[in-house]
């Protein structure tokens, strides 16, 4: 049986844990050629660890528009062409509306949305005529979650490109998706802080906004981006796809 992603040269963003880790992973086993990116040093390394040295990695931070152009330079110094871009980088800061200042919302809004744009932009030199960009959207832009509002736009946005994007560059050959998880059993969850007592009360607060009535897993994302990377998904142009417990629907 063919590797799904075979002589494929793929770029993910954010890819020192989580769904992104996982994905990269997963496309190396189903054959591409894999460059990730992470804001920090440390991730990078305990990615390294994981992933060996037959990956590149480059320290990025997807809300600083100049670091986009030298990703791209990066890129087209290791590799002959790009195949599949996954953005999957992301600010998941949720605050109440007071809360917000301007420089949180800029951090949030630069990096989900500004920072993929241009850096889409400076790498379609290299993308190749039948490559698949996939963006990392969110079902919060679908439902009307309390201090998502911030990011739920910025995902919003990414969710617009997908289709603006794909009828700008059709003609290259280049298409362009959504990939929108629901709660996912990631890092994420580590981030706000919280004593493990509380932080476990709010995964379980979480599950029981999911029909499903529990987390999705990285794999299962990691499997929806290689079939949107792989030519199996040739015929989706501008679309997203839910991977999220049926959150959005029910």
């Amino acid at each position: 049986m063919s590797l799904r992603l075979q002589n494929k040269y793929a770029l993910i963003t954010g890819g020192t844990a989580g769904i992104g880790l996982e994905t990269a992973k997963q496309f190396r086993l189903e054959g591409a050629c894999v460059a990730i990116t992470g804001r920090g040093e440390e991730g990078l390394i305990k990615a390294k660890q994981e992933l060996g040295d037959s990956t590149i990695f480059i320290q990025n931070d997807s809300s600083d528009v100049h670091q986009q152009y030298k990703l791209a330079e990066t890129v087209k110094s290791v590799f002959p062409r790009l195949d599949v871009l996954y953005i999957n980088a992301g600010d998941v800061t949720h605050k109440s509306l007071e809360e917000w200042d301007e420089e949180g919302f800029d951090r949030v809004i630069n990096t989900n949305l500004k920072g993929p744009f241009f850096l889409i932009r400076s790498l379609l030199p290299i993308l190749s005529d039948s490559a698949s960009i996939i963006l990392c959207g969110s079902v919060s832009a679908q439902i009307g979650l309390p201090k998502s509002s911030v990011y739920s736009a910025s995902k919003a946005g990414l969710i617009s490109l997908a289709r603006t994007l794909s009828g700008e560059l059709k003609h290259l050959g280049i298409r362009v998706n959504t990939l929108s998880p629901g709660p996912t059993q990631t890092e994420a969850f580590d981030k706000f802080g919280l004593p493990d007592c509380e932080k476990a009360a709010l995964i379980n607060q979480v599950k029981e906004l999911v029909p499903l009535k529990r987390l999705g897993t990285p794999l299962e994302l990691a499997k929806a981006a290689v079939f949107l990377a792989s030519d199996e998904s040739a015929y989706m142009l501008g679309s997203e796809l839910l991977i999220d417990g049926g959150v959005g629907n029910l």
